[in-house]
């Protein structure tokens, strides 16, 4: 038995139900395919779901600060659709990017001022009187608690931070997914969860549809490779599409911990998502009053490629905390203890553990591919869930002016006017073709 729709999009989580969402309003019949059993639960729900505008490019800049305003706007964004699991909300806390030796905060500052994003300076005592539980010794360069000179004395001080004060981050993940999916049903969107894609089939050079694990045919002239960690997987499925891509994607596997706040502080009430690049570390408030620290992927931090569905199957699934490590638990704790003298650290590693989906220079593709009808937005290596719902606009114009006026966007590429800003935004810059890109800061907040 087959069924037919305009557009197939594999995946349900923070980035397929966007695009699922405004290609539904173009009018699309769309149908979203994922293997878990609900929108959102993949990697989407093991994000730390931050908004910060700080990027090492100003097309990167320039998309953030675009998903800031959906997230402030978020009922509006979603034409106030109903969800009977409540909304998910936007923690407006601002966002404290540290200037050290870790980051290139001069030139995110230039990007900043191209774009037009708020922003303070802030001097070290500034900073003190915003968090006053932090020590701003320099600490660089960044290393792991086993080397010796990991406790050694600092004794110079950093320069201040750039505050951001529309910046945060969601307090639930997956349920933002999950309110995006709704909003799309509104539109006649459609999802089908529980069923594992095995085969993107094709015709002449053009996609003409899937197949399930258990034989089901899903036909559509547009499949969308949304599936995260499982991206290259799906890409290697469809005739001619890994080999056409020069940039390449991969799982990597990733820790982030949760540690509590020193007594007498609310860092949950009171506190900022922070970027620390001479500690290696970000930080955001977590319920609890703790601190949620990742690890910024210091040179120090091994790197771990995982198959995605060995990690899944042999460790009961996302999220659990024995797949954290002793070892990389003291070096993302201890980070920040230097940072935070006062840090109760306890022995018992808490925290979530799950899979990026990265590109061979973290930037992700937003793209065609060599397959006529077969679109890919992957890549996302943990740092675009803020910038989902420009992602899912952008994604439904790119596939709309290629597949119903023709565009040849590899030849010109598409250029996608922001809702909010109205900055113009050319979306070769995340073409599959390109080299990599050197301005990447190969790294996250993820």
């Amino acid at each position: 038995m087959s069924k037919t729709y305009d557009a197939i999009i594999i995946g349900a989580g923070v980035i397929g139900t966007p695009i699922a969402y405004e290609l539904a309003k173009k009018g699309y019949k769309t149908l979203n395919v994922d293997k878990l059993p609900d929108a959102g639960e993949g990697s989407t729900a093991g994000s730390c779901a931050i908004v910060r505008a700080h990027y090492s490019t100003e097309d990167g800049v320039a998309f953030a600060y675009e998903g800031f305003k959906y997230w402030l706007d978020w009922e509006n964004y979603l034409d106030h659709v109903k969800d009977e699991k409540g909304l998910a909300k936007f923690m407006n806390t601002g966002s404290l990017l540290i200037k050290s030796q870790g980051h290139d905060w001069r030139k995110v500052k230039r990007h900043y001022d191209a774009v037009g994003v708020q922003y303070k300076e802030l001097t070290v005592e500034e900073v003190m009187k915003m968090v006053p539980v932090v020590d701003l010794h320099e600490f660089w360069p960044v290393k792991r608690p086993e080397e010796p000179s990991f406790f050694d004395e600092p004794s110079k001080m950093l320069e201040g931070a750039i505050f951001c004060p529309e910046g945060g981050y969601v307090n639930d993940p997956a349920l933002s997914a999950h309110n995006i999916m709704r909003a799309a049903e509104k539109y006649g969107a459609e999802f089908m969860f529980n069923a594992e894609v095995v085969d993107i089939r094709s015709k002449d050079g053009r996609v003409t549809g899937i197949t399930l694990k258990d034989g089901t045919r899903i036909d559509a002239p547009v499949v969308v490779n949304v599936g995260g960690p499982h991206s290259f997987k799906i890409n290697q499925m469809a005739e001619g599409v890994w080999e056409g891509c020069n940039i390449k994607t991969k799982a990597l596997r990733h820790e982030v911990m949760h540690c509590p706040s020193p007594e007498g502080y609310d860092y949950h009430k009171d506190g900022y998502h922070m970027s620390d690049g001479d500690v290696g570390c970000y930080y955001r408030p977590e319920v609890g009053n703790m601190f949620l620290i990742g690890s910024e992927d210091p040179d120090c931090d091994p790197k771990e490629y995982v198959d995605p569905d060995e990690f899944y199957a042999g460790k009961g699934g996302p999220g659990r905390d024995n797949q954290l490590t002793d070892a990389q638990w003291k070096a993302q704790c201890y980070r920040l203890a230097r940072r935070v003298p006062t840090l109760p650290v306890p022995n018992q590693p808490k925290g979530v553990c799950d899979l990026y989906d990265v590109s061979d220079d973290w930037i992700p593709i937003y793209d065609k591919s060599d397959l006529g009808g077969f679109y890919m937005a992957v890549g996302t290596s943990g740092n675009q869930y803020k910038n989902a719902p420009v992602v899912g606009a952008m994604m439904a114009d790119l596939i709309d002016a290629c597949e119903k006026q023709g565009l040849d966007h590899d030849k010109a590429p598409f250029q996608f006017k922001m809702r909010y800003t109205g900055r113009m935004l050319d979306v070769g810059f995340f073409s599959r073709k390109r080299e990599i890109n050197t301005n990447s800061s190969f790294s996250v907040n993820g």
